[in-house]
């Protein structure tokens, strides 16, 4: 589904990434872990298109297709999701309003009718059963007045509406507590499919206990320098980074 090829990119003239490769097929969760500006963050918003942003070298390849050619909102269209590692508010939109614009929209790249009001209205209450989520969050603004989880389960409900192919989930396990946490991993859980995929970004082992990957990676300086199986998130979690970065 998503293959980068020797990725080198950076922000302000500063480059970050220094040759990422990294294969992502259909169906695989892998968990990319790194400490504070190793990269990890800049990864994802190079996958999505974030115009502050540039690559200097190499390609990144979604389903086949040259990624890096495509607007960020063509990225979106085809099926790329960024849960947001500090979700912003947008006083004055609507929920509502918000998502039945975005999910809108996905329809009419997919060539298919918009929704009628009754029915993504029915789509909404279906969808924010998975998260748990209150009504009465859905009839405010987006993210106006939410808690840190409230916000993060927010960015699960939504990717519940869109139902994305390839989803980024940056450092969604920050500032949640343990339920809010279990809460959201359970709501990714139930939406993952065999024809989707996702790169799951963390520090810590904590939110692994409840979305399993297939593979994980270790970013150091801009660099994949290890890649295991889910038991080198566990060595992680009991040896931190400094024996990966003294063995790089």
């Amino acid at each position: 589904m998503l293959e980068i090829r020797n990725l080198h990119a950076g922000i302000a003239g500063k480059e970050i990434l220094k040759g990422i490769s990294l294969t992502i097929r259909d169906g695989e969760i892998h968990a990319l872990m790194g400490q504070n500006g190793a990269g990890k963050s800049t990864l994802s918003n190079i996958i999505v298109g974030h115009p502050s942003y540039s690559v200097t070298e190499g390609e990144i390849l979604y389903d086949g297709e040259d990624l890096l050619s495509l607007s960020a909102e063509e990225r979106s269209l085809r099926g790329i999701f960024l849960s947001f590692q500090q979700p912003v508010e947008i006083p004055g939109v609507s929920m509502v309003n918000f998502m039945r614009a975005a999910v809108n929209a996905k329809r009419k790249h997919e060539g298919l009718e918009p929704m009628t009001g009754s029915e993504f209205l029915r789509l909404m209450r279906e969808k924010r059963a998975l998260v748990s989520m209150d009504s009465k969050l859905t009839g405010r603004s987006v993210n106006e007045g939410f808690s840190g989880g409230e916000k993060k389960r927010n960015e699960i409900f939504q990717m519940a509406m869109l139902e994305p192919k390839f989803t980024i989930l940056d450092e969604t396990d920050s500032g949640l507590d343990v339920d809010a946490l279990r809460i959201v991993a359970e709501g990714f859980n139930k939406l993952w499919k065999p024809t989707s995929s996702a790169l799951v970004i963390t520090h810590y082992q904590r939110l692994l206990d409840y979305i399993r990957p297939h593979v994980v990676h270790v970013l150091i300086d801009g660099r994949i320098v290890k890649t295991g199986g889910p038991e080198l998130a566990l060595e992680i979690e009991s040896r931190g980074f400094d024996w990966i970065r003294k063995e790089a």
